[in-house]
């Protein structure tokens, strides 16, 4: 399986991508929520909104979290119309969500021209209890086709909803870090020797769960400390799955 890892911005390098060239794309965009109000939501940073003030950790901070609604709504589809192109008629698409911006992603993946297939909830079971409130310790991935499914191509029968904490101690090297338990359940959905896109790849997790999945994988990371930190896991990774052929 072979990876290649772009350090850039998300849009300009989809751009660049030929039409037609992968086969899923699986991705957990900044949210550009997570604030009480309008002002918390596009004044502070990401590692503000999401750990805690007392976490001792030096985890990299990311860009992008400073949007407001309307320009969220109006960038996430543009970047869902560009994977569309990109991708190979009966692929699929998996976006990250949490609660707050559920709409608005539901709204930008039927714009980008997919075909919205449903929500597969993320459960964490180690979210933090709120006093007098429900525990918000669910995220959501929307999905759709770019067309019909061709289940002879993959005959795979993936579970509607995962339940696995965020990595932590040395795991741990991204804030919104996903496990990659659970990544590579999700990577499945892709056929096999497909083709993986990750425009927002971050710590690298969803390729380093397409290469151990068999599938090749292409990623895109703007933040240099995630993108040294991924380019890490996938030679890792990589190097491991070489060994196990040894």
């Amino acid at each position: 399986m072979t990876y290649t890892l772009h350090r850039g911005d998300a849009l300009s390098v989809l751009a660049q991508l030929p039409d037609n060239s992968v086969d899923a794309v699986i991705t957990d965009p900044p949210y550009n929520s997570g604030g009480r109000t309008a002002k918390e939501r596009t004044s502070r940073t990401a590692k503000q909104k999401y750990t805690s003030n007392d976490a001792k950790h030096d985890l990299p901070d990311f860009p992008g979290e400073n949007k407001d609604q309307r320009s969220y709504g109006f960038w996430m589809t543009l970047l869902l119309t560009e994977a569309y192109r990109v991708c190979r008629e009966g692929g699929v698409l998996l976006v990250f969500t949490d609660w707050r911006q559920s709409g608005v992603t539901e709204d930008a993946l039927q714009a980008g021209g997919w075909l919205w297939r449903g929500i597969v909830p993320w459960h964490k079971p180690q979210a933090r209890p709120q006093t007098g409130r429900f525990t918000q310790n669910c995220e959501f991935v929307y999905w759709g086709s770019k067309g019909a499914i061709d289940g002879s191509r993959n005959p795979v029968h993936l579970p509607g909803w995962y339940s696995a904490s965020q990595p932590s101690g040395r795991e741990r090297v991204h804030i919104t870090q996903k496990p990659v338990s659970v990544m590579r359940d999700l990577v499945k959905i892709c056929v096999p020797g497909g083709v993986v896109l990750d425009p927002f790849a971050g710590s690298g997790s969803t390729g380093v769960a397409a290469l151990l999945e068999g599938r090749d994988f292409v990623g895109v990371e703007l933040a240099r400390r995630n993108y040294r930190n991924a380019s890490r896991r996938l030679a890792e990774t990589e190097a491991e799955l070489r060994a196990r052929q040894e």
